[in-house]
């Protein structure tokens, strides 16, 4: 799969462990919108999609978890892959630790009509909603996403993505 974009904060130097922590997300439009998951507690966007278990393919942790934030289905023989994200940066809450992360994205169709969602605790906190967005609208509340406690690197990562895919003609 392609490097789309690196994001290294170059902070990590001198960390004694690495974390890592792969993820699969959905890229899904439909008429010039994406299918994003949208936190309704914190205003911003992202790829449905999420962590990679042990020994889970990829393919099948980016279904399954756009199957739960979502309640998207996702067609299996309509997966190609797009591209991943390299992230590193020292950790958020252990200064001793490096945060790794690819975060792999996948261009595919879903079932035209959406099934219930399976929200996990902090999910459902956060009200995750699925919307169809215009790649611009959700590039702007992403870049102006404040009172989260999500590292911002997140949100710059999935308005980077959205960026991409507009300058190559997919969105």
């Amino acid at each position: 799969m392609r490097l789309l974009f690196e994001m290294d904060k170059k902070d990590h130097f001198g960390c004694t462990r690495t974390f890592t922590r792969n993820s699969a997300r959905s890229v899904i439009i439909r008429d010039g919108k994406v299918a994003m998951v949208r936190s309704m507690k914190y205003d911003y966007y992202k790829f449905p999609g999420g962590g990679i278990e042990n020994g889970e393919d990829p393919v099948d942790a980016m279904i399954r978890e756009t199957r739960e934030e979502a309640g998207l289905a996702v067609i299996p023989e309509t997966v190609r892959e797009y591209g991943y994200v390299h992230r590193i940066q020292k950790s958020d809450t252990d200064p001793d630790e490096r945060f790794v992360q690819d975060n792999f994205y996948y261009l595919c169709e879903a079932e035209d009509d959406p099934v219930s969602q399976d929200l996990d605790e902090y999910e459902a906190m956060e009200s995750y909603r699925l919307e169809y967005v215009f790649p611009a609208a959700a590039i702007m509340k992403n870049r102006h996403a404040a009172d989260s406690p999500y590292n911002p690197m997140m949100f710059e990562r999935e308005a980077r993505v959205l960026e991409l895919l507009q300058a190559e003609g997919l969105l």
